[in-house]
C-alpha cells in the first residue's frame, strides 16, 4: 500500500509518500518563520501559508518518491486536533484530491501520528510500550497495549511540556520557538546553582492517585519569572538549567512510574519536546536500570511531519476508516482508541 500523507495542523506544511512494505519514500516539511515576530504562531497568517505552500509541497514529495498519483492507494491527513484553520486547509485540499482521482481519505489523530512516530525508523518501537507525547500543545502519558489501543494515564493540567519551553525562552529573552534555544542556553548552566522544585513528583504519591501521572507545569514557569526577578538575578543560562532539569526530571519520573506499573520494557517518545537530547539521555539513564529500551524519533519526526500522519493512514487504512469529500477539520478531539485505565 502507498499512502500520501498531508499534514498542515499547526505551521508545518508538509506532505510525504509512505508505503507498507520500505516506509518513507519521501518527507517534505516546509516551516513558517513568519511567527518568530509574534512571539508564537498567529492562525490566520498560519493558515494563509498553508494555502501557498501546499500544492508544491505535495509537488515536491511525490516527485521525490518517484510516484504519481495513480500509484496512491488512499491520501491519509491531519484532521484533528490543531489550529483549525490550519487543519481545514489540509482536509479540503486532500478531500478535492483524492475524489478528482478517485481516491479514499483517511482522517488521522496528530497525536496518534507522533505515536507512530518513532516506528518509521526503529522496527523494534511497537507495542505494548509506554509512550511520553511531549509537544507545544499536549503532554500525554499512554499505556500502549496495542495500535489502536490506548490507555491515557497522565496528562497536563495546565502547560503542555513544549508551551513551557516557549513561555520561558520568552522570560529568558531568547527567541519563539524556545525549546531549541533554552536548551541550548541550559548547556552552559551551572546545575548546583538554581534548583526548582519538581511540579507534582512528590515521594508520598502512590499508585491510584490523582496526581500520580499527570504533570503541571505553569507553576513551574511562575518560579523562572520570580528567579529572574531577585536582585541581583540569576545568570539566564543557570536559570534555563534549573527549569530544563525540573521539567525533564518530572516527565522522566512520571514515565519510569508508568513503565514499572503496566510491566512495560520498551518506552516511546514522541512529540516536539522528544528531540531535546537531555530528555532523552535523562529517559535512557533513568529507564536502564528497570530493563527498558527508550525509542525516541530524529529530529525530522519529532517536529510535526506528514510522514507519521501517513504511517498512521496506513493502520486506520488496514482498519477501513476512510471519509469521503464530506470530511472536516476539529480543533479538539480525544485520541481514538481509548480505553479505561
Amino acid at each position: 500500500m502507498v499512502v500520501l500523507g498531508v499534514e498542515t495542523s499547526c505551521d508545518e506544511t508538509s506532505a510525504s509518500v509512505v508505503t507498507d512494505d520500505d516506509g518513507i519514500r519521501s518527507l517534505v516539511i516546509l516551516s513558517q518563520d513568519a511567527h518568530a515576530v509574534f512571539g508564537g504562531v498567529v492562525p490566520e497568517i498560519a493558515a494563509r501559508a498553508h494555502l501557498t505552500a501546499i500544492v508544491p509541497v505535495v509537488e515536491r514529495a511525490l516527485a521525490d518518491a518517484g510516484v504519481r498519483a495513480q500509484d496512491l492507494d488512499a491520501v491519509a491527513v491531519t484532521a484533528a486536533p490543531g489550529l483549525v484553520g490550519a487543519l481545514l486547509v489540509g482536509v479540503s485540499w486532500s478531500t478535492a484530491y483524492a475524489a478528482a482521482i478517485g481516491l479514499p481519505v483517511v482522517p488521522v489523530h496528530h497525536m496518534e501520528g507522533h505515536l507512530f512516530a518513532a516506528s518509521l525508523e526503529h522496527p523494534d518501537a511497537v507495542p505494548p510500550f509506554t509512550a511520553l507525547l511531549v509537544s507545544g500543545g499536549h503532554t500525554l502519558l499512554l499505556d500502549v497495549e496495542a495500535w489502536g489501543t490506548y490507555r491515557l494515564l497522565g496528562s497536563t493540567r495546565d502547560d503542555a511540556a513544549g508551551e513551557a519551553f516557549d513561555k520561558v525562552a520568552k522570560l529568558l529573552g531568547l527567541p519563539y520557538p524556545g525549546g531549541r534555544h533554552v536548551e541550548r542556553l541550559a548547556t552552559t548552566g551551572n546545575p548546583s546553582r538554581v534548583r526548582f522544585t519538581r511540579p507534582m513528583l512528590r515521594r508520598d504519591q502512590r499508585l491510584g492517585d490523582d496526581d500520580y501521572f499527570d504533570v503541571s507545569f505553569s507553576g513551574l514557569k511562575t518560579a523562572v519569572r520570580l528567579a529572574l526577578a531577585v536582585d541581583p538575578p540569576h545568570a539566564t543560562a543557570d536559570v534555563a538549567r534549573g527549569f530544563q532539569d525540573a521539567l525533564i526530571e518530572t516527565l522522566v519520573e512520571k514515565t519510569a512510574r508508568a513503565a514499572q506499573a503496566y510491566g512495560r520494557d520498551r518506552v516511546v517518545l514522541g512529540g516536539g519536546v522528544a528531540g531535546n537530547r537531555s530528555l532523552v539521555d535523562a529517559m535512557r539513564t533513568r529507564l536502564a536500570p528497570l530493563g527498558a529500551t527508550v525509542y525516541s524519533p530524529s529530529p525530522r519526526l519529532a517536529t510535526d511531519n506528514a510522514a507519521m500522519i501517513a504511517r498512521a493512514g496506513l493502520f486506520r487504512l488496514s482498519l477501513g476508516e476512510t471519509a469521503g469529500p464530506e470530511l472536516t477539520a476539529t480543533a479538539t478531539a480525544p485520541l481514538p482508541g481509548l480505553v479505561p485505565a
